[in-house]
């Protein structure tokens, strides 16, 4: 009979994260601590202005969502994406690869040199941009 291999386990050596109005885990535990509040306020202005989808004939709708900062600053050349591509690429998408790799900077991972395999573990919402936004177009 063999024997079975020890269990070599996982460990969690990096984080990296982006919440309303917190660019990073640091923020967002911050923000925790203090009790800040992370959800912004619209009003029907901001509707029309900021391309938000809030129907003014829906009372019941709370023109309220958690908003992340800089999510239009992706540097789609630094992952060897092409702008046009980027361009219709859902925003998750593109924040989940900045994180991925803040999160191998966070570990201190230097891709380029190690040799041994590195695993970047993630979860993520639903979400409909693409119904919201590319397939009506």
């Amino acid at each position: 009979m063999s024997e079975t291999p020890p269990n070599e386990g996982i460990a969690i050596i990096g984080m990296a994260g982006r919440f309303a109005k917190a660019r990073n885990i640091a923020e967002f535990w911050r923000n925790l601590r203090d009790g800040v509040e992370v959800i912004s306020l619209f009003g029907d202005s901001d509707n029309e202005e900021g391309g938000f989808n809030f129907c003014r004939n829906h009372g019941h709708q709370v023109k309220a969502r958690g908003v992340l900062e800089d999510a239009d600053k992706f540097d789609a050349a630094f992952f060897g994406i092409n702008p046009k591509e980027a361009e219709i690429m859902d925003p998750q998408h593109r924040v989940f690869l900045e994180c991925a790799w803040e999160a191998l900077e966070d570990a201190g991972y230097d891709t380029e040199r190690e040799e041994r395999p590195i695993g970047v573990y993630a979860g993520m919402s639903m979400n409909t941009y693409m119904l919201s936004n590319l397939v009506s177009n």
